[in-house]
């Protein structure tokens, strides 16, 4: 069996005193490859470092998240224009969108910086990854004005059944199932049992949102056969259906550059 963790940020300083280690932990619970989201300028080296290091294995994405976006959003956005332009590697356009949860102060600049970085996945044929907090309606909106969009994922979707065929109906679109679905109160088990398996992939967001049991300290990739043994209960499925299945829909994301 072999597992693709989606969305994992592997370069993050959580992981300075493990990196390795917690690396090999992961591919031993047969993760193979492991997709890496960027977050603004501060953490590109850390990612193509970690990407140098591990060719086949890891792969790098471009993108200002929606929390970064402050002040500088545009000399960060020309960042990542410019380093979309440079380097011919990069999996995916992300992670982009738009966070309402912790501050709304941004919320129109999160709203240009979302459709300026869906232009340049259209621009270079890129698929996207989308964060989406708080942000449904907004995120939904924006795409839905676009008469085609490029393929992507709706990273740690935790919504409703209706706004999961909201994203489905737009087509191309992937749903990026993590830890939550473990949570006992999450209510998302409910939501994927309705949802075939050909539209979801398999993430961490290590170190973020750790699955039971292991809830509340720090994520890893390792982790990612916790929500694979969840989502082969709740669909009635072996782990290997659920491995071979979940690599394929990744691989339909991702296929470009992987």
């Amino acid at each position: 069996m072999t597992f693709i963790d989606t969305h994992t940020h592997l370069y993050s300083e959580e992981f300075n005193e493990d990196r390795a280690a917690m690396i090999e932990r992961a591919m031993g619970f047969g993760v193979k490859k492991f997709m890496l989201p960027n977050i603004e300028s501060s953490s590109i080296a850390g990612m193509f470092d970690l990407v140098e290091k591990y060719p086949g294995v890891c792969f790098p994405m471009m993108g200002l998240h929606p929390c970064s976006v402050k002040e500088n959003y545009k000399a960060e956005l020309e960042i990542v224009k410019n380093w979309l332009e440079k380097r011919h590697d990069f999996v995916a356009v992300g992670e982009i969108g738009i966070d309402l949860y912790w501050d709304k102060t941004f919320l129109k600049q999160q709203e240009e910086s979302f459709r300026f970085q869906i232009d340049l996945a259209i621009q270079h044929n890129l698929p996207i990854v989308i964060h989406c907090r708080e942000a449904f309606d907004d995120i939904y909106t924006i795409l839905s004005s676009y008469s085609k969009l490029p393929p992507g994922i709706f990273h740690c979707f935790s919504g409703t059944l209706e706004q999961a065929n909201k994203v489905l109906d737009l087509g191309g679109f992937k749903l990026g199932i993590g830890g939550v679905l473990t949570f006992k109160n999450s209510g998302l088990d409910k939501v994927v049992e309705q949802i075939d398996l050909k539209h979801l992939v398999l993430e961490t967001d290590s170190p973020y949102l750790a699955p039971l049991p292991f809830r509340g300290k720090r994520n890893e990739s390792a982790y990612l056969i916790h929500v694979a043994e969840k989502l082969a209960l709740l669909k009635n499925e072996s782990l290997t259906t659920i491995s071979r299945i979940t690599s394929q829909n990744a691989a339909e994301i991702f296929e470009k550059n992987n």
